[in-house]
Order: structure tokens, then C-alpha cells, then sequence
């Protein structure tokens, strides 16, 4: 038995096998073969180019049917590779040649063109190496009788133990049988974690040498509460396990009697508690869950796993569907946030030192109008089938407030010149993410109706921590004091000018800190569906007078250490009914 220690990314508990995502190369032999094998070898070569490319067909139908047609479009990427002409024949050429198997040839054409494409200048053409690789991969399995299961097409429950995961692992991943993650590297805000969080699924990211110490097959428990992984343990440390799993379970069941009781404090005030949503199929947890919105619709995951812009209709009808399910309740969607650790090859973003700090979100937005006024259209269009609200991302000014704006006007006006209806009055918001924009909230207060704190990225900036980082992931601290006057700088200053001000970043989802978040004035948190009914019951669990006294003493103290301490005291006093002490 061993434990590793990590970054809690989900809470939960799973106990299970595990399914090992391993990026190492396989040992491949080199065999000379005979003169007349060459016929044989060459046709070898041809069934696995068969044998792939119905793997690869019947993985994007199943994704297609079960996921929806964005997410399958990657494996058409998969496809063209498997049809490159001057890869086939060079193979086939070099095995009549050098007289050697198959795989060993293939794999060292392989090498050649990977080592090629990643010369290129071109950011397409180097990302298509991930494609090629991929495939490469698939082909020689086939050649030397390896199989390895496809996220898409898992039969039996397993746990995940990845360096990384990423937008697209997640997007293909059959998620019933998939009961936990591992990775190497990330934090409580990388997308791995968000992802598993999204779907209730524990997690622990950050772990450094999970794929390099655990075994595919190996037995594992996957402690989302506490941080940890223990590899192959014993009988007794799995009884523990399961009882502190079925002691999680009863809290979640416990907390359903709040799903349907409103978000108010014990004095009476209101707090709209919504949540954060990443694809449309998720608004059934939202739902389930008791969120009184969606707080947070990341748009850009339309935009991954796949070959080219979704169309202006595509846009609309997405988003249409989840501000029809949610419907009379609001939505707000957030306007496309590529760039930092999600990018697209055929937009042609460039290669960036600090890619988090560089061109994208709103930036990338006003410097491409044309491809951002058919997302605002969509947006539009969508407004006529319910509540929907409109945010930019990564606002730092306001001539970025108000160039995006304009557009906007823009979007609309053209829609009304052909007689299209939405929402004249729909609110627009700034995502307030970045210092300056804290800084400066008085001023940008004046242009939009309302403010989202997303402290993922405030967080980051404030303080100068690169959040899925493991290595310096505990200087990552949302009650730094620093960050806590931040927030009270930025609702202040919206409440002086009459908007609400909202949060939606994930330091919303740590129901230790929900005390010193009401207290500090917000009108709504947004959080991860699974989240809410704890949340709801700290809210429905303390005053406002209380929560205002909360925040105001965590604001003298000069420490995140001795901020976590003290709300921590105040949560186990919140929660003194014993369903789960934190």
C-alpha cells in the first residue's frame, strides 16, 4: 500500500481498478523478414489501416449519438491522417526496402513526420501532430495485437490516472463508467478538475508521479475529500473507505431536503444561488441540483473538438436549449474564452511565453469582429426563448467595455433589420477577472448592468500564481487577504453604482467560505451543480448580521492560514448538526 498526496479537486470518494492513460512510447522491435514475407508484411501494414479506421468511425458515431455531433467532428482529424497517401506509401516502399516488420517501419516514419510537422511555423499544421500521433498509436496496437480502450467505449467502472486530461479526453470519455480521476499535474482550477466537479465525480489533480507509480489494473481509492490516492490497499483501509464513502453519500442525500427551499439567510436576505455549466447537457444537473440560474454558461467548449467555427445556427441553438430548459429562470452566458490552456489550431493563435496573460478571451473577440458578432447574434437570437444574460470575459478597461458594446449594437441592429426578434433589454455584464478591472470597477460599473467576480483568474493575477501549477499550487489561496479586499473593493463599488454583483469562480464552491462571501455583500454565487445544496444550507444557516461580523473580522486578519482557520471554526458552528464536519 502507498498514498500519494495531491490537490482535492472533487470531493466524493471512489474505490475502483485502474484505467492508465500512459503517453509513453511503446517498445517497438526491430525484425528483418524475409524476401518473400514482404507481401505479408504489406498486407499487415493495410488490415491495421482498416482495423483503425473502423475503430476510429465507430468511436465518432458513438460520440456523435451519445455526446453530440461538435465533440465527434475531432476524429475527423484522425480520419484524414489515416488517409495521408505519403505516409502509406512510404511505409509500404520502406518495407520492401529495408526488409523489416511492419510496425518497426511505420513507427520510424512516424518519428520522421512528428519531428517535421513540429519545425513548421505554422500552429496548424504543428497541431495536427497530436492527430498523427494518435493514430500512429492506434495503428501499431493493431500491428502488434495491443488493444487499449477508448474513453469513448468503456465497458466495466474504472478511475482514470492521466499526466492530464484534457477538453477532449473529457468530451469523449463515457462518463457512467468512468468513477474517478488522478493526474500529475493541475489544480483545484485546471479543467480536469472543473470537468469532474461538473460531473460528480471525485478527484485528486496535482499528484506529480501518479502514471509513473501506479499500474494499469492496479486497485486504487481516490480521495476527493482529503487530496489523496492510495495504491493497491489493504482490506481494512478499503472498509474504511467505504464507510466514509457511504457517510459522503448520506450528506448528499441529507442536503436534497434543500434543493426546493429558496437561498435565503435566517434575517431574511436573498442570494441567488445558480451554477456553472461547460456543455448543455448539463443543465438536467442544474435542475436537479435546486440552482435558482445558470451563473456561468462557458461558451467556448462549443468551439473544441472540432474541425472548424460553429456556425452562427449551431450557436443558436445551443444556447437555445439551455435557456429553454431553464426557463423562467436565467441564464448567463459567458462570450467564447479561448486562449490560456484552450485553444484552437484553426483560428491561428499564436504560440505564447504566458498564454494566460496573451491574446484571448475579449481581446481576441474585438480584434476578430467578424468571427465575434456571429456568437453575439446567436446570443441574440437566443434571448427571445427566455432569461438570458451576456458577459465579456477578461475585461481590463473601459475601452474594451465599451468597443465590445459596440458590436453588440451591432449584432442587434443587424438582427432587426431582418425583422429577427430577442431580447431588446437583455443585461450585459463585465467578467471582473483581472486587477485592473478591480481596480477600476467604479468606472466600468457605469457601462453594464451587473458585474461576475471570476476569481480563477483574479486569484492567478492578484497573486501571481499560475493555478495548475502543482508546484507552487499552495501559494494558490482564495482567502488571502489581498483577495478578500479585492472583492470588497469590486462589490462595493458595484453597489454604490445600483448593479448586482455576482462570483462564479470555483473559490464559490468551498462552502467554508460562503460565510465571508455573503457577508461581504454578493447578490448571487454561482458554483458546480453538486455543490449548491450544501451551499444553500450554510446561506439558509446564518444571518446577514452574522455573515457581515464574519467578513468584517476576516478582513483584520493577515494571513490566508488564519483566515481558513477562523471561518473553518465558524463553518463547524454553522453545520453543528454533525451531517459533515470540514
Amino acid at each position: 500500500m502507498k498514498t500519494l498526496k495531491g490537490i482535492a479537486a472533487s470531493p466524493g470518494v471512489a474505490i475502483g481498478k485502474v484505467l492508465l492513460l500512459d503517453s509513453q512510447e511503446m517498445a517497438i522491435s526491430k525484425r528483418p523478414i524475409k524476401e518473400s514475407s514482404i507481401p505479408k508484411e504489406i498486407t499487415r501494414f493495410q488490415d491495421a489501416l482498416t482495423q483503425t479506421r473502423a475503430e476510429i468511425l465507430n468511436i465518432r458515431d458513438k460520440v456523435s449519438h451519445e455526446i453530440g455531433q461538435e465533440q465527434a467532428d475531432i476524429f475527423n482529424a484522425h480520419l484524414m491522417v489515416l488517409e495521408d497517401r505519403a505516409i502509406i506509401e512510404e511505409v509500404m516502399e520502406r518495407i520492401k526496402k529495408e526488409k523489416l516488420n511492419a510496425e518497426y517501419i511505420f513507427s520510424q516514419v512516424l518519428k520522421k513526420y512528428v519531428q517535421s510537422f513540429l519545425k513548421i511555423d505554422d500552429e496548424y499544421l504543428r497541431e495536427r501532430v497530436s492527430d498523427i500521433s494518435d493514430v500512429g498509436r492506434r495503428i501499431i496496437r493493431h500491428l502488434v495485437g495491443e488493444q487499449k480502450a477508448s474513453l469513448a467505449e468503456l465497458k466495466d467502472k474504472v478511475i482514470i490516472v492521466a499526466y492530464d486530461l484534457s477538453p477532449s479526453d473529457t468530451a469523449v470519455m463515457h462518463r457512467k463508467n468512468v468513477i474517478g480521476f488522478a493526474t500529475d499535474i493541475g489544480g483545484r482550477t485546471s479543467h480536469t478538475a472543473i470537468m469532474a466537479k461538473s460531473l460528480e465525480i471525485p478527484a485528486v489533480v496535482g499528484l506529480e508521479s501518479a502514471t509513473h507509480q501506479i499500474r494499469n489494473g492496479d486497485n486504487v481509492i481516490v480521495d476527493g475529500i482529503q487530496g489523496i490516492v492510495i495504491i493497491n490497499p489493504t482490506a481494512a483501509e478499503i472498509q474504511r473507505y467505504k464507510v466514509e464513502q457511504t457517510r459522503f453519500l448520506d450528506f448528499g442525500r441529507a442536503l436534497k431536503k434543500f434543493k426546493d427551499l429558496p437561498c435565503i439567510t435566517l434575517d431574511g436576505r436573498r442570494i441567488e444561488l445558480a451554477a456553472n455549466i461547460e456543455l448543455p447537457e448539463e443543465t438536467t444537473s442544474v435542475l436537479s441540483h435546486g440552482a435558482d440560474a445558470i451563473g456561468l454558461y462557458r461558451t467556448e467548449f462549443l468551439y473544441l473538438n472540432r474541425a472548424g467555427l460553429p456556425t452562427e445556427e449551431e450557436q443558436y441553438q445551443a444556447y437555445k436549449k439551455v435557456v429553454m430548459q431553464m426557463s423562467p429562470k436565467p441564464v448567463i452566458l459567458r462570450t467564447f474564452d479561448l486562449g490560456g490552456d484552450k485553444f484552437l489550431s484553426h483560428l491561428e493563435m499564436p504560440h505564447e511565453m504566458n498564454p494566460f496573460l496573451g491574446w484571448r478571451a475579449i481581446r481576441f473577440c474585438l480584434a476578430s469582429p467578424d468571427i465575434f458578432k456571429v456568437q453575439l447574434r446567436a446570443i441574440l437570437r437566443a434571448s427571445a426563448h427566455g432569461k438570458l444574460r451576456i458577459m465579456y470575459p477578461m475585461i481590463s478597461g473601459v475601452s474594451e467595455l465599451k468597443q465590445a458594446n459596440k458590436l453588440l449594437d451591432e449584432a442587434k441592429a443587424e438582427l432587426r433589420s431582418k425583422k429577427v426578434h430577442f431580447d431588446e433589454k437583455m443585461e450585459v455584464g463585465a467578467m471582473i477577472e483581472i486587477p485592473s478591472a478591480a481596480l477600476t470597477c467604479d468606472i466600468l460599473a457605469s457601462e453594464v448592468d451587473f458585474f461576475s467576480i471570476g476569481t480563477n483568474d483574479l486569484i492567478q493575477y492578484s497573486l501571481a500564481v499560475d493555478r495548475i501549477n502543482e508546484k507552487i499550487a499552495y501559494l494558490y489561496e482564495p482567502a488571502h487577504p489581498a483577495v478578500l479586499r479585492l472583492l470588497k473593493t469590486i462589490i462595493d463599488n458595484g453597489h454604490a453604482k445600483k448593479i448586482w454583483v455576482g462570483l462564479c469562480g470555483e473559490m464559490s464552491g468551498d462552502p467554508v467560505l460562503t460565510p465571508v462571501l455573503v457577508g461581504l455583500g454578493l447578490d448571487e454565487i454561482s458554483t458546480s451543480p453538486v455543490m449548491i445544496p450544501e451551499i444553500k444550507k450554510v446561506i439558509r444557516s446564518i444571518s446577514y448580521e452574522d455573515a457581515k461580523r464574519i467578513a468584517d473580522h476576516a478582513l483584520t486578519l493577515r494571513t490566508g492560514v488564519e483566515v481558513v482557520h477562523y471561518l473553518k471554526l465558524k463553518y463547524q458552528n454553522i453545520m453543528k448538526d454533525g451531517i459533515r464536519k470540514k
